[in-house]
């Protein structure tokens, strides 16, 4: 976990992505809990999404101001 918040980090956001991706390829989950999976995949793919966007903001920013600023995801 990444901060005081238990907030898991886009790496492991990701690699619970991954993994769900693996699990539903396979084919054998029922369709109830395959569309569960599905569920929870788009909802991580989201989270990912955001916390990429606030990364290439910083970048952006850092880029723009010559300085360097701490990177803080939950901003």
């Amino acid at each position: 976990m990444s901060d005081a918040n238990n907030t898991p980090s886009f790496e492991a956001k990701l690699a619970e992505l991954e993994a769900l991706v693996r699990q539903m390829e396979q084919g054998s989950m029922p369709l109830d809990t395959s569309l569960d999976a599905f569920e929870k995949g788009v909802q991580l793919a989201k989270e990912c999404h955001t916390l990429l966007d606030s990364a290439s903001q910083k970048v952006t920013e850092i880029k723009q101001s010559g300085e360097q600023a701490p990177f803080d995801p939950e901003t």
